[in-house]
């Protein structure tokens, strides 16, 4: 877990050289940074000992709750109803150097349990023995889900007593990156975990794009989503995920992101994946030698500390009721190389979240031992936080391991013992803990009380629970209680809601009551539930209720209003979406909630809004929407519908911001000229003639629109316009070459897919797209050269400035696998440029065999 995220997936790793690592670069010095007299021991600390060496805020303790021997190698744990710890046991996990022994069948589910009350487990069960690498358990009906690369189960316990007895298969493309059969390519540390029953009924997993919901018996239905993260997936009240990776700690989904989906003509649509916290630095308490490129300049602070984040994980918002009620909806994040949890404060402002270190120059909790390694963290049934520590020296997985790692792991005996492990509890002395457990097989009034509790934990437990006894004869109570707005809580009226979502037995009345409800939440809720019944068959009905309460819905709620509007498509929805828009803030998420709905019709809806009145010269402040919608036009590409728009551009006061924001939006589709740098790509639209509203846009000669028609002329194309008019072919793929393209796609899914996204448009503040990529499109000498050793520092893609650190693959990958991920990447999304061989490859390793540093933009422009 100590290198960036860019370097993510399962890297197919090459067998291992003689005298170097897996994540060596070719003529890398790897001197020592930190002298050998300044680094402290790191013994072996009993649990006791090792709080010790915690450091906590005022008020704050940690408590043993599990540690060897009745545990060994934890990477997740989660607690049921009847109080008893379910713990993953990745036992197999690196217990040595070379990583060997990933294969064997050593690792365990295990169910723990406090049989005296003394807040320590004491009793273990093995649920599911005889594993290879599990790395997720989630409970579900008579068991839980249990994730076994490539394997997803459903492991269950039949007679209740605590093992399991039978396993159905949920799925066998499940964390395939981990999959033993790849063998030394087999890549633990990126691959699909942390299964997670979210507020909607659906369960997610952090890296990994497939979605899960359990539709009664052996039904599993499936459904695409986005990729999140990398290790570790939580969820606040109102059911966002959160989640990170490596070097970037926080991010989280502000929408339910299937909408941002519908549009195929919305670029890189703002409210999913967002990063919500871009302050990297950490403040350890210890030097840091032991991270796998502390040789690296920045790597390390001058007195020897972690700089900034390089393991980031585990993160989880709390949700309990033990702590202050400052801390409720903060996140918590593990950073195992630093050896410390960070809390984020998190705040919101018109549905945008950010995060900021919520005790600046320091850490939530931090350790002096090197020892420490939090990897994961969870909400507890009592309200407080509990910590999943591996508690060893050696974390890093021999894939990127390095020979500066080794020497440091070695030189300082941090490999053994590496069958230890450690939960703590955090606690707070202000509020006492309140232990509540429920028997076995809870009574349903006992469950729906819960759905009211405090503790977001018992909450979404109580939802799950209910869900999962398919009981249809729930649902007169749960509308009771979704409209019971002076005894139950804003909360509990919510998950009752969506518990009856979970039964399926919405129905409008309940619907119309929650639009009306006085939290804004439920009331969003309501809206998004509304948007199901309109593709159903009481749509007309629903569309009254929309359009009646429409109106009077002027909370935050009218972000999923926008999202719903657009499921409906009527006139009548469209006129109210102009006045929402117009009438509120400008602000990219309102403006991509109402467009992803818009997919195939913004021309009309564009037509619409500007020769609406609303629209008048005194709302200069939206011309951001209006520059949304014509690019989404011209993304689209059609030459009909881009003729139209330009003389709709051509219409407009000359001069005013309508008509300057609709050339904006032309403009924008074209990527920027930057001088010494690869040319853009542009793909023009061609018409059949010059297109009339081309026409008399030029004939206006005021420097604002003209120097705007020029950004736009070279997506304009026409039969007679002297420029270049055939367009040329591309070259079908020979056999050999579709061969390549198939195996890069399987590559780049494990390799680039976290970072640059299966979509290919990349991830803001992270990694740059590859679709209409200009260095993509471009040189293949210079794309063999990053892949083989890497960027660093600004590198400018498709006019953007990104700040890089990409690592080399020179040794993670042979060269007919760089061959066939950059032939993938150069082909697909529309990319059209030719595929790159394997000979390619062979010649440019060779070429610089003797390279030690990444490249700069500026090197790589030198290259041919």
């Amino acid at each position: 877990m100590g290198k960036r995220l860019l370097s993510v997936g399962g890297l197919l790793a090459c067998a291992a050289a003689v005298l170097a690592q897996n994540g060596d670069k070719a003529g890398e010095t790897q001197a020592e940074r930190v002298p050998a007299h300044l680094i402290p021991p790191a013994p072996v600390l009993s649990p006791v000992d090792q709080i010790g060496t915690f450091r906590l805020p005022e008020g704050f303790r940690a408590e043993v709750v599990a540690a060897e021997p009745l545990i060994a190698t934890p990477v997740a744990a989660q607690f049921d109803h009847q109080g008893r710890l379910w713990v993953v046991e990745m036992t197999g996990y690196m217990r040595h150097v070379d990583g060997s022994g990933e294969t064997e069948s050593n690792g365990s589910i295990v169910i723990l349990k406090d049989t005296d009350g003394d807040g320590r487990m004491d009793q273990r069960t093995v649920f599911l023995g005889g594993l290879v690498m599990p790395r997720s358990v989630m409970l579900f009906r008579e068991g839980a889900l249990v994730a076994e690369p490539p394997r997803l189960w459903y492991a269950r316990d039949t007679d209740g007593d605590g093992q399991c007895d039978s396993k159905e298969l949920v799925a066998d493309d499940y964390a395939t990156q981990n999959d033993p059969k790849l063998g030394a390519k087999s890549n633990p540390e990126h691959a699909s975990n942390s299964p997670t029953w979210a507020l909607d009924n659906w369960i997610y997993s952090a890296n990994h794009t497939t979605r899960f919901r359990w539709r009664g018996g052996t039904n599993w239905q499936r459904g695409v989503t986005i990729f999140r993260g990398q290790w570790g997936l939580s969820q606040d009240d109102l059911g966002r995920l959160f989640y990170n990776s490596n070097s970037d700690p926080l991010r989280a989904d502000f929408v339910p992101t299937a909408y941002l989906e519908r549009n195929p003509n919305l670029r890189q649509p703002f409210g999913g994946n967002v990063q919500i916290e871009r302050d990297m630095k950490v403040n350890t308490l210890r030097v840091n030698p032991g991270v796998n490129r502390g040789y690296q300049p920045n790597q390390l602070t001058a007195d020897g500390k972690l700089a900034t984040f390089t393991g980031a994980c585990g993160p989880v918002v709390y949700r309990g009721d033990q702590f202050p009620d400052s801390f409720r909806g903060d996140a918590f994040l593990c950073e195992p190389t630093g050896n410390f949890v960070r809390r984020e404060k998190l705040t919101e402002k018109d549905g945008v979240i950010t995060g900021a270190n919520a005790h600046p120059g320091a850490e939530f909790l931090a350790s002096l031992d090197e020892r420490f390694r939090p990897v994961n963290m969870m909400n507890g049934p009592d309200g407080c936080l509990y910590v999943v520590d591996m508690a060893r020296g050696l974390i890093q997985h021999r894939i990127y391991l390095t020979s500066y790692l080794r020497k440091q792991i070695e030189s300082r005996q941090l490999q053994a013992p590496n069958d230890q492990g450690r939960i703590y509890r955090i606690v707070h002395a202000g509020k006492a803990r309140r232990v509540e457990t429920l028997p076995a097989k809870p009574a349903e009034d006992a469950l729906l009380a819960k759905l009211d509790h405090p503790n977001g934990w018992w909450r979404d437990r109580a939802q799950q629970l209910l869900v999962e006894s398919r009981n249809a004869a729930l649902a007169p109570r749960l509308r009771e209680m979704v409209k019971a707005t002076k005894t139950v809580g804003a909360r509990g009226r919510l998950q009752a809601l969506w518990t009856l979502e979970g039964l399926e037995q919405v129905d409008l009345a309940t619907l119309e009551a929650a639009t009306e409800d006085p939290s804004p939440e439920v009331r969003a809720a309501g809206l998004r539930l509304i948007d199901g019944q309109l593709r159903g068959t009481q749509r007309e009905q629903a569309m009254l209720l929309l359009m009646r309460r429409a109106g009077f819905l002027s909370g935050p709620e009218q972000l999923q209003l926008l999202f719903t509007l657009t499921t409906a498509a009527t006139p009548q929805a469209d006129t109210v979406l102009r006045v929402l828009l117009m009438n509120g803030p400008s602000s990219t998420l309102r403006q991509d909630a109402a467009i992803s709905g818009l997919g195939g019709r913004e021309l009309e809806f564009l037509e619409g809004l500007l020769s609406d009145p609303i629209c008048g010269p005194e709302k200069k402040e939206h011309a951001a929407l209006v520059k949304r919608l014509a690019q989404c036009v011209a993304v689209e590409g059609k030459p009909a519908r881009v003729d139209r728009m330009l003389e709709v551009a051509s219409l407009q006061k000359t001069g005013d911001w309508q008509q300057l924001a609709l050339l904006d939006g032309l403009a924008s589709t074209v990527p920027a000229v930057v001088k010494g740098r690869p040319a853009p790509a542009v793909k023009p639209v061609r018409f059949a003639s010059q297109p009339k509203g081309w026409e008399a846009l030029q004939r206006i000669e005021i420097p604002e629109i003209r120097e705007r028609l020029e950004r736009v002329a070279p997506m304009i194309a026409w039969v007679g316009d002297g420029k270049t008019q055939v367009e040329a072919k591309v070259r079908e793929l020979s056999e050999s070459e579709e061969a390549s393209f198939k195996r890069g796609k399987e590559l780049y899914m494990v390799v680039c897919g976290a970072c640059h996204q299966p979509h290919g448009n990349g991830q803001e503040g992270l990694a740059p797209p590859l679709k209409e990529s200009e260095w993509v499109l471009g040189s293949e000498a210079r794309m063999v050269r990053m892949v083989l050793h890497g960027v660093r520092d600004a590198i400018t893609v498709k006019g953007q400035k990104w700040e890089l650190n990409m690592p080399a693959f020179n040794e993670a990958l042979e060269d007919q696998q760089i061959a066939d991920s950059l032939t993938y990447v150069r082909r697909e999304w529309g990319n059209t440029a030719a595929p790159v061989s394997v000979e390619t490859v062979k010649r440019i390793r060779a070429e610089t065999a003797g390279r030690e540093d990444s490249w700069t933009e500026a090197e790589l422009l030198k290259v041919p």
